[in-house]
């Protein structure tokens, strides 16, 4: 891997999500990561990755064989229009409406779309409403 940049101390320290077809699910992950000003982290021989995500085939040593699926994955939006533009980036590139933008019931202004990317995952992209952070993360850069 290459000199890398993380950001830590959010809630989600990773997730690897084991795709059928590595091609499909990174043009939608690349797409609704520009959209979300995620930057893509790498790519190798059957993966790649951004921050706290690695994606990888069932052939990949770190997979140990198995295809996942249908796991739930949010990912945070500096405001409901990052959140509408995450939903038509995903609906563009491959994924498949799983909830329209629109305020949910988990506490006041929880905007949020949900999709399932090529693999039938559940992906969210969430804007919380006004609240203040303390910090948007902690910089590692090695």
């Amino acid at each position: 891997m290459e000199t890398q940049e993380l950001h830590r101390g959010r809630l989600i320290d990773h997730i690897q999500l084991v795709v059928r077809d590595l091609p499909a699910s990174q043009a939608f992950y690349e797409a609704v990561f520009e959209v979300l000003k995620v930057p893509m982290g790498g790519t190798g021989e059957g993966y790649f990755w951004a921050d706290e995500l690695f994606v990888s085939t069932a052939d990949s040593e770190a997979a140990q064989g198995v295809l996942t699926g249908r796991h739930h994955l949010a990912f945070q939006a500096e405001d409901r229009a990052m959140v509408d533009a995450f939903y038509r980036a995903a609906l563009a590139n491959g994924g498949k409406d799983n909830g329209g933008p629109g305020e949910r019931p988990y506490h006041p202004g929880y905007y949020a779309a949900f999709v399932l990317d090529p693999d039938g995952n559940n992906i969210e992209a969430v804007h919380h409403g006004a609240a203040q952070r303390s910090a948007p993360s902690v910089k590692i850069t090695f």
